[in-house]
């Protein structure tokens, strides 16, 4: 089966986490709004996404993923209540968490199945070195 390098997986989720965090500093856009809570489901839609990314990344590090991917999204609402647009929420964060908790089960899943692979070592004997 064909496996994506390590590092094109790792510069896609870096690539989306800095889009991401510029985006969330732009003047929120005007959408139209079907449900009250919707920022919150966006929230959570776009930590599992990411979340899938870190671990297709990463595999075999998720918690390493989550814990970074739970400060990035609160550094994002610190950031936000900087500006005269935004404003940072707890609530947000929390939807990012249960985003990340969502997509858990799934990115192992698919980390395992299509994530980046350490590139073997040049030494396939499996002879030892005698000095």
């Amino acid at each position: 089966m064909f496996r994506v390098p390590p590092l094109l997986y790792r510069g896609l989720f870096v690539f989306a986490l800095v889009v991401v965090f510029w985006l969330a500093l732009q003047p929120a856009p005007d959408v139209i709004q079907i449900v009250s809570w919707q920022d919150k489901v966006e929230h959570a839609v776009l930590f599992a996404v990411l979340m899938v990314l870190g671990n297709l990344a990463w595999p075999g590090r998720m918690l390493p993923v989550v814990l970074g991917l739970l400060a990035y999204g609160a550094a994002m609402e610190v950031a936000q209540s900087f500006t005269d647009y935004r404003f940072g929420d707890l609530w947000d964060w929390i939807a990012d968490a249960i985003g990340l908790l969502i997509a858990a089960f799934p990115a192992r899943q698919l980390a395992s199945r299509f994530g980046a692979h350490p590139v073997p070592s040049a030494d396939h004997s499996g002879a030892r070195n005698q000095a």
